[in-house]
């Protein structure tokens, strides 16, 4: 099926419906959007120093595609294959310090650049070691102390990332550290797509979110679209707490309750005075999802405060309204709907790059 949105917001229709429904869809997404995007593998402090090796699964419970992070000698940082060219073994299981990487099935060997050394027994071997014996390099790349990879990436990494650096560069985000005890794991009965879609616009906050209505202003809510990705900025009310950009900063002078980066498909980076909340989606199954709460913590004493106060809750509200609409979109009666000019531009620029990244 072809899924089309017109590039016009006060003339377009949702996207089909069928795009939550279909098991064709589903699984062509995953080529289509998820292995030709840029995905989240976590923060590389395991990797910081050389003879670093720590493993990684890209989109787990998705995409399922074993990575292995490797640091060099000379300090370089490279995310190869973690699956061994010989038999399929998985080459590394938890994070490490090694000069070389070993096989424990056979003992085939390889440098921390992915080429392989050693192999038992293959003296006799012809046309051996060849290019396919050596761990495939996957893209890759970092940006404020978190690594990015993609299996076959549609633009670099940079496209999906530089508005985010030029926009926020001023947030020493290099220098947040993750808070263990406050990450956690939701599992949402909905298609992803439904989750992210929610996330991108703020139409809903009056009528689902009364805690975060007391704290943000609606009124003067903001959406900026980038080429893939968009950022919402919330403006806080009188007396919450609240950013201070410096000068030369874009929001220098407002009161900042917290800025909403979305990354296309499927990772949100959210900002508040205390830190950064960092979601990511994972498909599950057609309609169930995971969606992974990362802190990293700036300012502690700014915890449980403003818009980044009661997460949970809004968590809640935000799970309660899309496992309804999973229902509702599977409806006979039900095939698309309307944008809101002024309040579904997120949403709207999603659905325009889920048909781009489908299409092609």
């Amino acid at each position: 099926m072809t899924y089309k949105v017109d590039p016009d917001i006060t003339v377009a229709s949702t996207i089909d419906s069928a795009f939550y429904r279909d098991e064709v869809t589903h699984a062509l997404a995953r080529e289509r959007i998820f292995a030709r995007s840029w995905q989240w593998i976590g923060d590389l402090a395991d990797v910081a120093v050389p003879g670093s090796l720590a493993p990684r699964e890209l989109l787990p419970g998705f995409l399922d595609e074993p990575l292995l992070l490797a640091r060099d000698a000379a300090g370089t940082l490279r995310c190869l294959s973690n699956v061994c060219t010989h038999r399929g073994n998985i080459l590394v299981k938890a994070a490490c310090k090694a000069d070389q990487i070993r096989c424990g099935y056979h003992s085939r060997r390889f440098d921390l650049s992915g080429r392989m050394t050693f192999m038992p027994e293959f003296s006799e071997a012809k046309n051996f070691p060849s290019l396919s014996d050596h761990l495939p390099q996957i893209h890759f790349g970092a940006w404020a102390g978190h690594g990015f990879a993609a299996i076959d990436p549609l633009v670099p990494l940079d496209t999906f990332l530089g508005d985010l650096h030029s926009r926020l560069g001023w947030l020493a985000v290099d220098r947040f550290r993750l808070d263990e005890a406050s990450s956690r794991d939701y599992v949402v009965d909905a298609h992803w797509a439904l989750y992210v879609e929610n996330y991108l616009e703020e139409l809903h906050i009056p009528f689902v979110h009364p805690g975060l209505s007391r704290v943000v202003d609606c009124a003067t809510y903001e959406h900026e679209l980038f080429a893939y990705s968009s950022l919402q900025v919330a403006l806080a009310k009188e007396g919450e707490v609240a950013f201070d950009p410096p000068p030369g900063a874009v929001d220098h002078g407002r009161r900042v309750a917290a800025y909403y980066w979305w990354i296309f498909p499927n990772l949100m980076l959210n900002f508040y005075p205390w830190g950064l909340s960092l979601n990511r989606v994972c498909p599950q199954a057609i309609d169930r999802t995971r969606v992974e709460f990362r802190a990293y913590v700036w300012d502690e004493t700014r915890r449980g405060q403003g818009a980044g106060g009661a997460l949970h809750d809004v968590e809640m509200e935000d799970e309660a309204v899309v496992e309804a609409v999973q229902r509702g979109v599977r409806s006979r009666f039900y095939r698309c709907g309307r944008y809101s000019p002024t309040r579904e531009r997120g949403t709207h620029h999603f659905h325009r790059l889920l048909c781009k990244f489908m299409a092609t």
